[in-house]
C-alpha cells in the first residue's frame, strides 16, 4: 500500500517521502495517527503544491537571514554592565544581546537563536553565533564594558 508520509517516521523516510508499506501497518498505525496519508492523486498534488509553497517559503527565509547578516556583520554591539575588577555583577544572557540590539540599533531578532553556551560573566570582547536559518551562520561581535560613573 503507497502512503505519503505527514511526519518524519523513523526506519520509514522524511516527510513528503511515498513509500510502499504493508496494509496492516498503514491501516493501524500510520493512518490513525496522522503520520500518513494514502497516495491517491488528488493528495498527491496537494503534496506537490505543499512542496513548492515550502520550497518558496525556504527560500523567503534564507534571503531575510543574508539581509540580516548584511546588517548584523558590521556591528559591534556594546553592552554596559556594573563590574567589578574583571567580573561582572550578575550576567549577560541572549535576551539581554537581543534587548539591547533593538534599543540600540533598532534590529528585531530572537534570542533563541542566539548560541550563547552559557551566560557571559566577564568584561571583554565576544563573537556570539546567531543561526536565524541553517544555511546562513551569523556571527555578532559583542563588547561588555564596565559602567562608568560611580
Amino acid at each position: 500500500m503507497k502512503v505519503i508520509l505527514l511526519e518524519p517516521v523513523e526506519n520509514l523516510g522524511d516527510v513528503g517521502a511515498v513509500v510502499n508499506v504493508k496494509p496492516g501497518y498503514a491501516r493501524n498505525y500510520l493512518l490513525p495517527r496522522g503520520l500518513a496519508a494514502l497516495a491517491t492523486e488528488s493528495n498527491l498534488k496537494t503534496l506537490e503544491a505543499k512542496i513548492q509553497a515550502q520550497a518558496k517559503r525556504a527560500a523567503e527565509r534564507r534571503a531575510e537571514a543574508e539581509r540580516l547578516r548584511e546588517l548584523l556583520e558590521p556591528i559591534t554591539l556594546v553592552l554596559r554592565v556594573k563590574a567589578g575588577d574583571q567580573k561582572i555583577y550578575g550576567s549577560v544572557t541572549s535576551r539581554e544581546i537581543a534587548a539591547a540590539l533593538e534599543a540600540q540599533h533598532q534590529i528585531t531578532i530572537d534570542p533563541k537563536k542566539l548560541a550563547l553556551e552559557r551566560p557571559i560573566k566577564e568584561l571583554g570582547e565576544y563573537a556570539v553565533p546567531y543561526k536565524p536559518h541553517p544555511e546562513v551562520p551569523i556571527t555578532l561581535k559583542v563588547s561588555v564594558q564596565a559602567e562608568k560613573g560611580d
